[in-house]
């Protein structure tokens, strides 16, 4: 089994936990969308890595990571938001480029020049987007947040974490202010799924689609 293939399919498989209904697996719709490949192939992929002790896997269940994979899965996850974040502190990359270079790096780099890079960064604890970087020992500093879009009309937020956006949507934040760390307060809830308009730390009110706005992690609302 090529090694890069698996160690992409145990980080997805890890991605998509979290967001999995209670008491579900991962399913293998799922799978095949995030690495838009056909349900067939990753139902073969995921019985392999079933016979590894990599996962359990049942047909109407889902999937699930055992303590061997995901192990595998948080050192690939802290590989990358460690490269993430070297790239942009140390070579001048800006947040949007960041995430197709490290996915084809954190195959290659040891975890001995991984954790050097760290040391140099300073032993940062989140990557570029805010997202926690996993300890050596595969721990992950627990911190509650909100989506932006359960944030209500005249609360002041700060933005932490902006969860798998496209290079395209990252661009956008950051044109118009709204990276990690900045504050906004919310001008206008839509009563739908509408745009919501806020004002970026004192600034210009603008607007933000209410599917980005699901993706927008903040706190102190």
């Amino acid at each position: 089994m090529n090694s890069k293939a698996l160690e992409d399919y145990l980080k997805v498989i890890y991605k998509l936990e979290s967001s999995a209904p209670s008491g579900k697996g991962v399913q293998t719709s799922a799978i095949a969308e995030r690495l838009s490949i056909s349900q067939a192939s990753v139902s073969n992929m995921l019985k392999k890595l079933a016979d590894k002790a990599l996962i359990e896997y049942a047909p109407y269940y889902g999937v699930q990571l055992t303590l061997s994979g995901r192990k595998i899965a948080l050192d690939m996850v802290r590989k990358h938001r460690i490269l993430e974040q070297y790239l942009v502190e140390r070579l001048d990359y800006s947040w949007d480029e960041v995430d197709a270079e490290a996915e084809i790096l954190e195959h290659s780099i040891s975890d001995k020049l991984a954790n050097r890079m760290w040391e140099v960064l300073g032993r940062p604890t989140h990557d570029p987007h805010g997202s926690p970087i996993p300890s050596e020992t595969g721990e992950i500093t627990a911190c509650t947040l909100s989506a932006l879009c359960d944030v209500q009309k005249g609360q002041t937020v700060v933005v932490r974490r902006i969860k798998n956006r496209s290079p395209e949507e990252l661009r956008y934040l950051a044109s118009i202010g709204l990276t990690t760390g900045v504050s906004l307060e919310v001008a206008h809830c839509p009563l739908a799924k509408e745009p919501f308009r806020v004002v970026i730390e004192g600034g210009l009110e603008q607007v933000i689609d209410y599917q980005l706005a699901q993706f927008l992690m903040v706190d102190g609302g």
